[in-house]
């Protein structure tokens, strides 16, 4: 598929998570190109300076519902990859950064709405949305949303073609503990926040077991905690003043940041109570809330429908619809009222130094994608 090649050549690596990152704009342009010439109109969003969403819109000749199907156009860093922005296809796979994850997905989309167009769409419409910043903020799909309205959603992220209608969400949050600096001989002057923070780490590790002891989720399982990075300290014969912990709760849908914060400060204020000296706050940095639709709805049971029917598809077979460990755009989407699944190509080494997708994974989605915007909008029977 020539425009996913053309895709992964291009740095769209966030800025937000890596200094001097090149950011979207380069795979909006390519974008832009490929709609012109298969006569599709095209809005560009302005989200952050240099940072466009575009927005791609087949009109059908009669009113009617809109479908949008949606992905993200940047990636994350490149770290030890040797030639991350040379697509490489080897056994049936395209190797690169971004591949999977997901201009593999995005591609199937730009190519479902071009055939799209080019059989011609008698009600309706088809947008597909080719937002920025999914791995970081997501300030592209927030964007989406002030601005435009749907009937359903297809989030293209790699589902390895299976139906996905839940994913996990997230809290962000650190913790600080608070000691006093003094001479590394003087123990009667000095109070140490690093070893007050391995209390911290102890009671939160206790809490991550009690959470997972809880009753699973039937698609997401049951919710975590872990410990992302610390920091402390200043110098060997210094006691350290302060200690940051920054750590990250995965929720499940009906789990709120609040209802997690406040875990967070019952935990501190038993260690207060437990000894008098200890400091310790915490504070939300980002959260995310997980997202699950209906079984039942419109768009899942034609996605299930068209997937059964799409050689290499998985759609109404014994498992049905799944769940995700990963957050997507869907929670925003389906947030804002647009009823969101999420569905994709097989892939793998998202976020490693050897990303790929499977290249007849990526025909299978557009196929299906094809398919679904005729039976969806124009209401075609198999």
């Amino acid at each position: 598929m020539s425009l996913l090649a053309d895709l992964v050549a291009i740095d769209s690596v966030n800025p937000s998570l890596v200094a001097g990152g090149a950011g979207e704009a380069g795979v909006v342009g390519c974008l832009e190109a490929f709609f012109r010439k298969a006569g599709i109109d095209t809005v560009r969003d302005e989200v952050a300076p240099g940072r466009p969403n575009l927005v791609a819109v087949v009109e059908g000749r009669r009113p009617g519902p809109t479908l949008v199907y949606c992905g993200h156009t940047d990636t994350v860093g490149v770290e030890g990859m040797a030639q991350p922005f040379v697509p490489v296809p080897r056994d049936g796979r395209l190797y690169g950064r971004g591949t999977g994850d997901m201009k593999g997905g995005l591609a199937a989309a730009c190519g479902a709405a071009a055939r799209t167009a080019g059989r011609g769409l008698a009600r309706g419409r088809l947008v597909v949305a080719a937002v920025v910043d999914e791995e970081f903020a997501s300030l592209g799909a927030e964007a989406f949303v002030r601005e435009w309205r749907a009937d359903a959603a297809v989030v293209l992220e790699p589902t390895d073609l299976r139906v996905a209608i839940a994913h996990k969400g997230f809290v962000l949050a650190e913790i600080l503990t608070t000691g006093r600096a003094a001479h590394g001989s003087r123990p009667d002057e000095g109070r140490d926040a690093i070893f007050r923070m391995g209390r911290v780490l102890a009671a939160l590790e206790q809490h991550g077991r009690a959470l997972e002891a809880g009753t699973p989720h039937p698609r997401l399982g049951v919710p975590s905690v872990h410990a992302s990075t610390v920091h402390g300290g200043r110098e060997w014969s210094t006691y350290p003043a302060r200690c940051l912990l920054q750590l990250e709760r995965r929720t499940l849908p009906g789990e709120t940041a609040d209802a997690v914060m406040a875990a967070f400060e019952r935990l501190l204020a038993v260690l207060r109570s437990d000894d008098g000296e200890f400091e310790a706050e915490t504070r939300l940095v980002m959260a995310r809330a997980a997202y699950e639709i209906d079984e039942r709805a419109e768009i899942v049971q034609a996605l299930l429908g068209v997937a059964a029917g799409s050689a290499g598809a998985r759609g109404r077979d014994a498992h049905g619809p799944v769940g995700l460990t990963f957050w997507t755009d869907a929670a925003i989407l389906g947030g804002a009222g647009i009823p969101s699944v999420i569905f994709g190509p097989v892939g793998g080494g998202y976020h490693s130094t050897e990303e790929w997708v499977d290249l007849g994974s990526v025909e299978t989605t557009e196929a299906a994608l094809v398919t679904l915007a005729g039976r969806y909008l124009e209401g075609e029977t198999a």
